[in-house]
């Protein structure tokens, strides 16, 4: 099993998704825990000073001026963590509430929290033995960043809430004891220190993220289907039209799918003076416009969720090295929640013009195939549902593009009056990039059919094994049959990459 070991400073989006589907083990750093013991200690100094300390002997939010007698500061942290685990809805997936755990041990690693060694231990331990927190995704408006969800975790730190263990969804206290292990009891600034932060928006969009890199290669690998079983053009992806443009994303599109149709005895069959295609449709001739601008969009979130990973986003933050401990604002959303709309509208694209290139399939007018590609039509209806489902993801997609980042609605009585709504981006961005994948794995199937019906002349090589290893799981539409086990199928391949040429 391959080894993650947290610092707080270097954790990667592949890592996220490695641990998400429980393929690494998780360490803690020896300097990780160096830091978290020297911030442990400036926490408990000021303690004793006689001094007002926000989140460690106040009240929270609105109300931080209620100071907080040193008798009660164990019950302040359990009930910060109770009253906050007003979450709502399905829960995370078992990946996403993975990732949620690793990205605060993260976050706590890095030794501005001011939480004890033996509390993030613990945190730690439940991803070692696979004691996931029930975690619902909805709730979170992203001000103190994602309060609601990171409270649901905390709950099973101290024995609360509801956790996954070996596939039973099992109370708090019950699950940690199956695991061998026990709550802690919070002290002083240790239920502040796991509710805040924006951990549950990374979690969620770092997976999606991932996901939607891989769909971007994966757009053109369709395309490149598309583009030989309708006999297009492969001279708009030539590298100088590329380079007289300057986009770097465009470039790179353009090269994948030149690599992609190199050497194709297709495209030799319709050259020459019987050729009468001027200009191929837009979504054939302008891929590498519009899967580069995705892939950009793509670049561009992508890097704001790395350093968002490894970010102190906690409020106070504990800066040991100096003796302060200092409120700031690094808990906000904000960055996190506009890059999320961005994947969103990025990947958004990669479907739309995936489905009008199955327009381009299907149409009998623009194809030159049979009408929608099917054996009998009239008697078979082929693919034409198919066209539609990619439709109706397409126009889904539309709507969950629409940015949450510029909206906010104030809480806390108008303290937190200004909130990035960012979980509600990610859950927006993971939803569009589901849909996305489905679009993509609808056009390899119904481009499939089209190569099919082009023989006995073959496609480019690399577009031919990826025909191969369709139909190894999908075989050609000699009659209708149901179309939903055939899209399955596909993206099933789509999801393990088997089809990432």
């Amino acid at each position: 099993m391959a080894r993650v070991v947290l610092d707080g400073e270097s954790l990667a989006l592949e890592q996220i998704e490695q641990v998400a589907r429980g393929g690494a083990r998780v360490e803690l750093a020896p300097m990780a825990r160096d830091r978290v013991r020297a911030a442990r200690a400036l926490v408990e100094a000021r303690l004793d000073d006689g001094e007002a300390h926000y989140g460690i002997n106040t009240g929270f939010g609105t109300l931080a001026e209620v100071r907080i007698a040193r008798g009660d500061l164990e019950r302040l942290q359990r009930n910060l963590v109770l009253s906050h685990a007003a979450g709502v809805g399905a829960p995370l997936s078992p990946g996403e509430a993975r990732a949620l755990v690793l990205l605060r041990a993260n976050v706590l690693a890095k030794g501005r929290s001011g939480i004890r060694e033996e509390t993030l231990d613990l945190v730690l331990a439940l991803l070692e033995r696979d004691c996931i927190p029930v975690v619902p995704e909805r709730g979170s408006v992203g001000a103190s960043g994602d309060l609601a969800p990171l409270a649901h975790l905390a709950l099973v730190v101290i024995g609360e809430g509801e956790a996954w263990v070996g596939g039973h969804r099992l109370p708090g206290r019950e699950a940690l004891a199956r695991v061998g292990l026990r709550p802690v009891v919070l002290q002083a600034k240790e239920g502040l220190a796991l509710v805040n932060g924006t951990q549950a928006m990374v979690a969620v969009g770092s997976l999606a993220q991932v996901r939607a890199d891989r769909l971007a290669a994966m757009a053109d690998v369709a395309g490149s289907m598309t583009l030989e079983g309708l006999l297009g053009s492969h001279r708009p992806f030539l590298a100088s039209i590329q380079e007289a443009r300057g986009q770097h994303g465009q470039a790179a599109a353009a090269a994948h799918l030149r690599e992609l149709l190199a050497d194709s005895p297709l495209n030799a069959s319709h050259q020459g003076p019987d050729c009468h295609r001027v200009q191929d449709p837009y979504s054939l001739r302008c891929m590498p416009q519009v899967h580069g601008a995705a892939r950009d969009g793509l670049t561009f979130s992508r890097g704001v969720l790395g350093r968002e990973a490894n970010a102190a986003t906690d409020n106070p933050l504990v800066f040991a090295e100096v003796g302060e401990i200092v409120s700031g604002g690094n808990f906000h959303g904000q960055p996190v929640s506009l890059a999320l709309d961005v994947m969103a509208i990025a990947a958004s694209h990669l479907a739309t013009i995936s489905e009008r290139r199955v327009e381009q399939l299907v149409n009998p007018m623009l194809s030159g195939l049979p009408p929608f590609l099917a054996r009998n039509p009239g008697l078979d209806s082929g693919y034409m549902i198919a066209q539609v489902t990619s439709a109706a993801l397409v126009s889904e997609n539309k709507v969950l593009a629409h940015p949450a980042s510029v909206d906010s609605i104030p809480s806390s009585a108008g303290r937190e009056d200004h909130v990035s709504m960012g979980m509600t981006a990610a859950l927006k961005a993971r939803s569009v990039v589901e849909n996305v994948r489905t679009c993509l794995a609808i056009e390899m199937l119904v481009a499939a059919q089209a190569l099919d019906l082009r023989r006995p002349l073959r496609p480019a090589a690399r577009v031919a094994e990826a025909h191969r290893r369709i139909r190894e799981v999908v075989p050609h539409l000699d009659e209708d049959r149901e179309l939903h086990r055939d899209i399955t199928a596909v993206c099933r391949l789509v999801d393990e990459g088997a089809l990432d040429l």
